[in-house]
């Protein structure tokens, strides 16, 4: 756990300065004296008007101040990334727990206390930069440190899986991902007839298939996200003992999704949801955290797992290599300018430095060649590094020269090592162990085109990603699948899916069957296809309970930044309503009043309560709970209005927790003989004696995030 506060502070001065000279570096074009300027510093005289010859004439090609102006937007935009294109980034610290020195000799975890700036990026993988956030898809994960030794950058994803095992395949996977090619269609999704017939085609993909298909597909916020690096790696130490280590990202608010229904529906209403909520919550000063969490397997125990950790389709079950956490993630500041950080930040996977290194993944070794290619295409040259938000904060030495946006000014005569014109300037290769260390593998093979025998259980570990679902997440993850599929056109590709699934679950494959208008799942047709290998299921575990969402979803769990809507009408009793809002605030709850129009609202009191939302304008499904006062006069006329029913309706259907007090229950219409009190809907009167238990109890409700197990939800018409 971290030193106490006067230790951390003193440990970690010299890396808040190297924060702070990032800070400085960033600083550029902020104005002196407030004149608006050229490109090359010249003042402007008039920004509105174009020269001319006469006030009628026509425009004077010698108007500098204006092709400067045009030229330079003209060339504004620069290429979308292939993927990832859609992101939000902030900047801020990676603070060590402990020493790590026992398993890795990286500077940046050697001593505990210390503080390494970052600045992090989430995205959406298939997704045009312009899509929306909220879309089924995997996320990335990817975080710069900004190192005494270098830039690292941990590029990893919400999924601790990918879709296949080999970079040779990453081209088609991404060509099947995208809109398709004849008409561009569709936009930020899966449920297509391309990407599907690829998924079919190669069982390897059936693992990440289960895991975008489930919540996991859906984050509630990017600050209640998991990350993982996906590879394995390796660390090294100062003795060049090694161990394998997979990365991990836990969010101290507790991991949560939202439902398929909000996420189209806060698409159309708010496309900018996910990066909106992780601006504000900065801007606010709720400031995201994770946990970095490491799983460190022995090299000499990594047969006994079973597992082939070169397999970016397998992972790792916590219950046979436990996650340590060793620091945290504190994203305290947002961009000064989305385009120069944001957009600009170039993360690589081959960004490393010493103490930490490669291992022989396949898909791994293939986006090593991949990312420095891409960014040379997309940021217009070699020099991407020496852009603001990607330079390192130590030197930089070597002698690279010249190339498209080259800022650093290089002096000498020199630029070729070895030399012995530098004067004693030149810079030095030594040959020692400093620097750079790869980590000693034997490699003894015939070059071949073939994967490893222990690539081909496609199958054991969707198993147990599905058998470690609950029952509620088991049914969105059918629900998922059959609306993914409906929208399939070609039949024979609709059944080679659940025939793939067969394997998986028998129950599942069937379940998602029944709608699509197909023949019943058929192992055995899968099993007959070219290129497909049949191996034994490999039975570690029957479930692990670290890939279920549900369980981290409890009383324990962090409130800060969930909202809650408070539906209201004149009349409305705020004795209660008071009382909670207090008791929500404490825990950082954000409470915001929606009524059927701005301005305020009379209380039962005469006093005046001021409405932050309306109906229309926030429905609910930008909320995480809903709160109805008391009130005969606030309830009778919220009975009255469409938008409020449905409000509350929409929200009872999406699982949320609802707080009923007094005669705010009559707004909850619930269909004939369905259960008054459904899980997570608290009701209570508006005595005083009863306010602070009816206050526990719904904090405890809004803890558990969702009540999916509400029975007969399909029959609420929202």
């Amino acid at each position: 756990m971290p030193q106490p506060k006067q230790d951390a502070q003193r440990k970690s001065k010299a890396s808040d300065g190297v924060i702070a000279k990032h800070r400085q570096m960033e600083a550029y074009n902020q104005p002196v004296d407030g004149h608006l300027t050229t490109q090359q510093g010249v003042v402007v005289p008039d920004n509105h008007n174009s020269l001319r010859a006469g006030v009628r004439g026509p425009t004077l090609l010698e108007d500098f101040i204006l092709r400067e102006k045009l030229a330079h937007f003209d060339y504004e935009r620069i290429p979308e990334r292939a993927v990832f294109a859609r992101g939000a980034g902030a900047h801020g610290y990676f603070e060590l727990y402990r020493s790590l020195s026992s398993y890795t000799r990286a500077d940046f975890l050697q001593e505990a206390g210390s503080r390494t700036p970052v600045f992090a990026r989430f995205s959406n993988l298939s997704g045009e930069r312009g899509s929306a956030d909220t879309v089924r898809d995997v996320r990335g994960f990817a975080v710069k440190f900004y190192t005494r030794e270098g830039n690292y950058d941990l590029v990893g994803s919400s999924m601790p899986v990918f879709f296949i095992q080999d970079a040779m395949k990453l081209p088609d996977l991404v060509h099947a991902l995208r809109p398709e090619p004849h008409h561009g269609m569709p936009q930020a999704s899966s449920a297509h007839d391309t990407f599907w017939d690829f998924a079919s085609l190669l069982p390897e993909t059936t693992h990440m298939q289960l895991w975008l298909m489930s919540d996991r597909g859906l984050p509630r916020s990017l600050r209640m996200m998991e990350g993982f690096g996906v590879h394995t790696f390796r660390m090294i130490n100062a003795h060049g003992a090694t161990h394998l280590v997979k990365f991990h990202w836990k969010p101290k608010l507790g991991r949560h999704a939202i439902s398929w229904d909000e996420a189209q529906k806060i698409a159309g209403r708010d496309p900018d949801f996910l990066r909106r909520d992780l601006w504000e919550a900065i801007a606010e000063g709720h400031f995201p955290e994770w946990e970095l969490g490491l799983q460190l397997i022995d090299e000499s125990k990594v047969d006994a797992l079973g597992i082939d950790l070169l397999d970016s389709t397998k992972l790792v079950p916590e219950e046979l290599a436990p996650v340590q956490a060793v620091g945290r993630l504190v994203l305290n500041r947002n961009p000064d300018n989305f385009f120069a950080e944001t957009e600009q930040v170039a993360f690589h996977p081959g960004h490393l430095v010493p103490g930490i290194d490669f291992t022989s993944d396949p898909l791994l070794q293939g986006r090593l060649f991949s990312y420095t290619g891409s960014q040379v295409a997309r940021l217009g040259g070699p020099n991407f590094h020496e852009l603001p938000v990607n330079r390192s904060v130590c030197p930089v030495h070597n002698f690279a020269r010249d190339g498209r946006g080259r800022m650093g000014i290089a002096r000498g005569a020199v630029s070729y090592e070895p030399n012995t014109l530098g004067n004693g300037s030149e810079f030095r290769v030594d040959g020692g162990q400093q620097g750079f260390q790869s980590a000693p593998d034997m490699i003894e093979s015939p070059k071949l085109r073939r994967r490893s025998p222990s690539f081909d259980d496609h199958f054991s570990q969707a198993t147990l990603f599905w058998n470690s679902q609950s029952a509620s997440e088991k049914e969105r993850l059918i629900a998922a699948f059959q609306f993914e599929l409906s929208k399939v056109a070609t039949t024979a590709i609709r059944q080679r899916v659940v025939d793939n699934l067969a394997h998986v679950d028998a129950r599942l494959a069937r379940k998602v069957a029944e709608p699509l208008g197909i023949g019943a799942p058929d192992p055995r047709a899968a099993a007959g296809r070219a290129g497909y290998r049949e191996t034994p299921a490999r039975r570690l575990l029957d479930a692990s309970p670290s890939l279920s969402l549900e369980p981290a979803s409890g009383t324990g769990v962090p409130l800060a930044t969930r909202r809650v809507a408070i539906v209201v009408a004149n009349g409305v009793e705020v004795g209660a309503m008071k009382v909670l809002q207090q008791v929500l605030h404490d825990h950082g709850v954000v409470t915001r009043v929606v009524a059927a129009h701005l301005g305020f609202i009379s209380t039962s009191s005469g006093q005046q309560l001021a409405v932050d939302h309306t109906f229309a304008t926030m429905p609910s499904v930008m909320f995480d709970a809903i709160m109805v006062p008391a009130g005969a006069s606030s309830a009778q006329a919220l009975a009255r209005i469409g938008d409020a029913v449905h409000f509350v309706l929409e929200g009872y259907r999406h699982g949320k927790a609802l707080c009923l007090i007094g005669e705010g229950a009559q707004v909850l219409r619930l269909p004939e003989g369905e259960e008054a009190a459904a899980a997570g809907v608290v009701r209570g009167s508006n005595d005083p004696a009863n306010r602070l238990q009816m206050a526990q109890e719904f904090v405890q409700a809004i803890a558990r995030h969702r009540h999916w197990q509400r029975a007969g939800i399909d029959a609420i018409p929202a």
